[in-house]
């Protein structure tokens, strides 16, 4: 049983502050010296990273379609142990799932979690309509705890006394009513906000502001009881040693079996501002498997780590930093040469990019026959996929740019994937599998098993 006190701040649309509050109350509760459990529902890999800087905690990814109903509470318990208390950002409108359905919604997990709701609203252009959206929310499905609420761009102190006179007969408590004008920005750009990574000093002082700003005005004893409140959860938490002995090895791309394990192979995990989308499952599945995973970051990096026999280019944003990742032709050469080897390859969409020709006319790689460039297109949403081995995955895809070829095709290079309708997606051949779709290893622990025995 997992008794950490919890909650989840969800809002009725996304753009109504729920990482504002949510991070503000990660950084206000970590600075009264509170161990805080971040986490995030969903694929967003940025939001985790101020997250982090607010607790000093890895921030994990809670994702009912990517790792299965069954693993969001084992995974969620892994990530809290030794918290004080956890909190949970949603993502989109709180019961906006996956299409027309509720799935991987923030109120499915916040089901599966039996976690009470913060629900955070933009007041900015309301008053007594307040009470009828946060009735309906409250009252939607019984099942989600609606416990209470957080006004967000409240315009004056009279703005914010009708408001919570309105909410009085809601039934729901105001936890606070955060300013307009709060005067902390984090900048966005084409896929959100900029991720920390690349902005560490800046976003170190933003979450510190979010926390005094939720400390000044929010009711924190409140949130605290409101997250005490939480039953006790009946869950096992997930492990990577245990996730791995439930699989077999079944060869890596090419199908080929495993290898004799020859010690611990060195596996580099592509890091750095250019490379800063990563689930914190997936070293520590790499790990577990038998690696030793070392970090490259491909923006200042000549050389990969010494003995690197595998390689995972994860996601990020290489378009804003191509004329440098260009620049850095030793590096580009060393992973080239690591390709032509057949050693292991994983690369998703930043990955992907990475070994193309060419990103934006600037020469990239050179392992994939292709050529990628920045378009006025969003591609976005779950993808349910199978690999060359007939292999189901799970994925999500998320990007402005576009490669040419799409996907590879015999001799040279076949696809990674195909999707529903036949769609075929990326490249594979030997040790590389490189495409745009994000996996969460969780979710298929097989891939890190196979990897390292590949590298060994």
């Amino acid at each position: 049983m997992v008794t950490v006190p919890r909650l989840v701040v969800a809002a009725p649309a996304s753009g109504a502050g729920k990482t504002t509050v949510a991070t503000g109350i990660m950084a206000a509760l970590a600075a009264r010296g509170l161990r805080v459990s971040p986490h995030k529902v969903g694929p967003d890999y940025i939001d985790p990273g101020y997250h982090a800087l607010a607790t000093g905690r890895p921030g994990r990814n809670l994702d009912a379609f990517l790792t299965g109903d069954g693993l969001v509470a084992p995974l969620f318990a892994h990530g809290a142990r030794g918290a004080d208390v956890a909190v949970v950002e949603g993502v989109m409108g709180l019961f906006d799932g996956r299409g027309s359905t509720g799935e991987a919604s923030t109120a499915h997990v916040a089901k599966l979690l039996d976690a009470p709701v913060l629900l955070v609203v933009d007041a900015s252009s309301q008053s007594s309509s307040v009470a009828a959206l946060v009735h309906g929310f409250a009252t939607y499905d019984p099942s989600v705890r609606v416990a209470a609420v957080v006004l967000n761009r409240v315009g004056s102190a009279r703005h914010e006394q009708i408001l919570r006179e309105a909410l009085a007969s809601a039934g729901v408590p105001v936890a606070g009513a955060l300013p307009r004008d709060a005067g902390v920005h984090v900048p966005s750009r084409h896929l959100g906000l900029v991720p920390a990574r690349e902005r560490e000093t800046q976003a170190r002082r933003a979450v510190a502001a979010l926390g005094e700003l939720v400390e000044r005005h929010c009711d924190l004893g409140l949130i605290l009881r409101v997250a005490s409140a939480a039953p006790p959860l009946a869950a096992v938490p997930w492990s990577a040693g245990d996730a791995l002995a439930s699989v077999s090895a079944s060869g890596w791309v090419s199908g080929s079996g495993s290898a004799a394990r020859a010690g611990r192979p060195v596996v580099a995990v592509a890091a750095g501002a250019a490379f800063t989308f990563a689930y914190a499952e997936t070293a520590e599945l790499l790990e577990a498997a038998g690696a030793d995973v070392a970090h490259v970051d491909p923006l200042t990096d000549e050389r990969l780590p010494e003995g690197t026999r595998g390689l995972v280019l994860g996601g990020g944003f290489p378009e804003v930093h191509a004329a440098d990742l260009s620049a850095n032709a030793p590096l580009r050469a060393e992973v080239a040469r690591l390709a032509a080897r057949g050693l292991p390859v994983w690369a998703e969409c930043a990955g992907l990019l990475y070994l193309a020709r060419s990103l934006d006319g600037a020469p990239m790689c050179g392992v994939l026959p292709a050529d990628a460039r920045m378009t006025g297109r969003l591609t976005l949403g779950y993808r349910e996929a199978a690999r060359p081995d007939g292999s189901a995955v799970r994925a999500h895809e998320f990007h402005r740019t576009a490669c040419s070829p799409a996907a590879g095709a015999p001799p040279s290079y076949g696809p990674a994937y195909t999707l529903e309708g036949g769609r075929r997606e990326g490249f594979v051949r030997g040790g590389v599998h490189a495409s745009y779709l994000h996996v969460h290893w969780a979710g298929a622990p097989r891939l890190a098993r196979d990897l390292v025995e590949a590298a060994a």
